[in-house]
């Protein structure tokens, strides 16, 4: 195995940030929609921390956007531009996630600095950040100031779109967070990847590199 360095400091405390207020906005979310069945806390306060976390999210999301656009590091997140390579790789990922880890088989993706993602993760990451993240919080900002934003809201479809909008988003970052966990289970033991968001550092095989 090689010790490699995957993830940097700054991309380590967004993360973590980043799952914090997810958390967050996910247990208050459900208060504000359903406050006759839920009582966390007082409806009051339960808006208070949504929004704080919203806005917490938002620069959270800029500052991730700077860093990887301004250091070059977008490209980890970029699909291979040679579609032959791309959709031969996303089956061999594809393969490996629906068998060959149930038999033991190698990973087909070793992750380096350079290339942290596998096909798969790539296009996953990729719309996930730069397309639902991105509506996720417009949508929001449109809910938290409904008379600032009624012009926007009306090219939208209306109040009604812009909310069902922000729940479907919602409860579609709900279930990634579910699959998300469990693929971060998925390294040379439970806890890899996991230990790697901490420490920056992760084993790979020798051969790989």
């Amino acid at each position: 195995m090689k010790r490699i360095y995957l993830h940097a400091l700054p991309v380590r405390i967004w993360h973590w940030i980043n799952a914090g207020s997810f958390f967050a906005l996910i247990a208050t979310g459900i208060q504000i929609r359903y406050r006759d069945l839920v009582h966390l806390t007082s409806f009051k306060t339960a808006v208070e921390v949504h929004n704080f976390f919203g806005f917490l999210l938002i620069a959270n999301f800029i500052l991730w956007a700077l860093y990887y656009l301004l250091s070059g590091k977008i490209k980890v997140y970029l699909p291979d531009p040679n579609l032959k390579n791309f959709i031969r790789g996303s089956i061999r990922q594809a393969r490996y996630y629906a068998y060959g880890i149930f038999v033991g088989e190698e990973n087909p993706h070793h992750a380096s600095p350079d290339s942290k993602f596998n096909p798969m993760q790539q296009v996953a990451y990729f719309n996930i950040m730069l397309l639902f993240m991105s509506l996720q919080i417009l949508t929001g900002l449109m809910l938290w100031d409904i008379k600032m934003f009624s012009g926007v809201i009306a090219v939208a479809g209306g109040l009604k779109m812009v909310d069902a909008g922000h729940l479907f988003l919602s409860i579609f970052f709900t279930a990634f967070l579910f699959v998300h966990v469990y693929l971060a289970t998925l390294g040379h033991s439970t806890w890899t990847h996991i230990k790697a968001m901490f420490t920056g550092y992760e084993d790979e095989p020798e051969h790989a590199h």
